[in-house]
């Protein structure tokens, strides 16, 4: 759904609002009380454009913080997908050599049972053998041998029955180490499947933790995801609120016109410049000169038209030369703005003005000296920090301070 704003549309209609008075006064009207009006309009806008502006500051923060995690995320979550395909793959490959080895064992486990069933069937014969022998219930028993027809038949069958008998005791003997092959086989066959079990344990278990993972980074391209819808909101909030600082970048620039044209239209006594220079304003350092710049407040490209001296804020504001005060108050982007005119010189109107203070302590109309404290510097209205804006402007068109001031602003 598209909505307005209920901050941006009030600043709109104030800012019209403020125009419409600035452009629309009727001829007769006091103009200091359309200055009034004008100025309790712009404090309104201002109030209110601050707080607009901080909205789509942090919306842009959040924008870039948001984007700048885009590709880590991204990351993570390709890293935990490839992670989550390799430990199923080892995985599978464990359960499978754990089935291998679970079979293994089986078979080596049948053949241990097939050898321990011959030997048992081996001793029972060879115990059979020899309980017939004894008992007189073989073909070749003791009676057999007491039977014997001669000396030599007797060794015949005294051979014959040892014969039997190690035979008996061979294959029995063989059954024994069939079965103790079969029992080592079936040991290590146990030691290869338990190995194979934990081995599979062990890949379940990597297994789990790459799919936690990968839910973790699936969770958070989720949350990415809507915070990307976020930070689309917040550029169109931003570019909403990028729109309306222009519109009042606008109309600062036609109040900057008006007071060019006020100042204009000062005639009268004559610029008393010391050694052709005024005083400079204010204690400090150049921090941003005279010209063509892109602006670090307005975010566009514009004409700076005087010079920043940065100082701390409070620090008293003097007036650059002997004058009159034909602007004192609040106007847009200056923030509290003093102008000041000094005169002719040299067959033109020459004023010098004052931007951004944080108090003004001089009036319209007002007479004042060169090194009079005319206000404090301060941060308001277009300000990234404390400063003084100060201009020079000739016949109403602003140029470069520095050609005005003491070359070691001292």
């Amino acid at each position: 759904m598209n909505r307005r704003h209920p901050l941006r549309a009030l600043l709109a209609a104030l800012v019209l609002s403020a125009v419409g008075l600035v452009i629309a006064a009727p001829a007769g009207a006091d103009p200091h009380d359309d200055k009034a009006k004008v100025d309790r309009q712009l404090a309104k806008v201002h109030s209110l454009y601050e707080a607009a502006s901080a909205q789509a500051q942090a919306a842009l923060a959040a924008y870039n913080a948001a984007a700048a995690q885009l590709p880590v995320v991204q990351d993570r979550l390709a890293v935990a997908r490839g992670v989550v395909a390799a430990r199923q793959a080892e995985a599978n490959q464990a359960r499978r050599d754990a089935q291998a080895a679970q079979d293994k064992l089986d078979t080596a486990h049948q053949r241990y049972l097939d050898a321990a069933a011959k030997v048992d069937t081996a001793r029972t014969e060879v115990g059979d053998f020899v309980a017939a022998s004894y008992k007189g219930s073989g073909l070749l028993t003791f009676d057999s041998l007491l039977e014997a027809g001669s000396p030599s038949d007797l060794v015949d069958r005294l051979n014959y029955l040892d014969m039997s008998a190690q035979q008996q005791q061979r294959a029995l003997d063989a059954f024994r180490v069939a079965q103790a092959v079969a029992q080592e086989a079936e040991n290590q066959a146990a030691l290869a499947q338990q190995s194979a079990d934990a081995a599979a344990r062990q890949a379940g278990t990597a297994l789990d933790a790459a799919l936690a993972a990968q839910s973790a980074a699936e969770q958070d391209a989720t949350d990415l995801t809507n915070l990307i819808a976020q930070q689309q909101q917040a550029m169109v909030a931003a570019n909403a609120q990028r729109d309306a600082v222009l519109a009042q970048y606008a109309a600062l620039q036609r109040e900057s016109d008006r007071i060019a044209a006020q100042l204009r239209g000062q005639s009268g006594g004559v610029a008393n410049l010391h050694s052709g220079h005024f005083l400079t304003p204010v204690h400090g350092w150049k921090s941003s000169d005279f010209g063509w710049r892109f602006d670090p407040y307005y975010k566009v490209w514009q004409l700076h038209a005087g010079v920043d001296l940065a100082a701390a804020g409070g620090t008293p504001i003097y007036a650059a030369g002997d004058g009159k005060v034909v602007q004192a108050g609040w106007s847009g982007g200056y923030g509290n703005y003093t102008c000041i005119y000094h005169g002719m010189y040299q067959g033109k109107g020459l004023s010098t003005c004052y931007g951004h203070q944080s108090v003004i302590l001089v009036y319209v109309g007002q007479q004042v000296h060169e090194g009079d404290v005319i206000g404090r510097v301060g941060a308001t209205g277009a300000a990234t920090g404390d400063h003084l804006h100060f201009e020079v402007r000739v016949n109403g068109t602003p140029v470069q301070p520095l050609d005005w001031l003491n070359p070691c602003l001292c």
